[in-house]
């Protein structure tokens, strides 16, 4: 393998992962719970955008059970967001010649 045109490519990949964070930037992806009257809107970064609650969960007596929900939300977007950086990124290094299971430090 040519060292140099291995080099040549880590630093095109150290650019393309540049670019690719500001693109996750403006990647949103929508978390939901209790079956959508609970949602999450969060970049693919995991900067929360939005909150949006049905009315109907807005009763005092169950405050513990808006908090759930509004948890349960925030880690289905988080997971959602990972899943969408992760793709991008398994986009960014195809034709690398990488060990299999090894990630990229950017």
């Amino acid at each position: 393998m040519d060292i140099m045109g291995l080099m040549k490519q880590v630093q095109t990949m150290q650019q393309k992962a540049a670019d690719l964070q500001t693109e996750l930037d403006g990647v949103l992806v929508t978390g939901a719970s209790g079956g959508g009257s609970v949602s999450v809107t969060m970049t693919a970064k995991g900067d929360v955008k939005g909150l949006s609650l049905d009315a109907s969960l807005l009763v005092p007596d169950e405050k513990e059970i808006l908090e759930d929900l509004i948890v349960a939300a925030l880690n289905d977007a988080k997971a959602k967001a990972e899943r969408a950086a992760q793709e991008r990124m398994q986009e960014l290094t195809k034709g690398l010649p990488l060990p299999p299971g090894m990630k990229l430090p950017f």
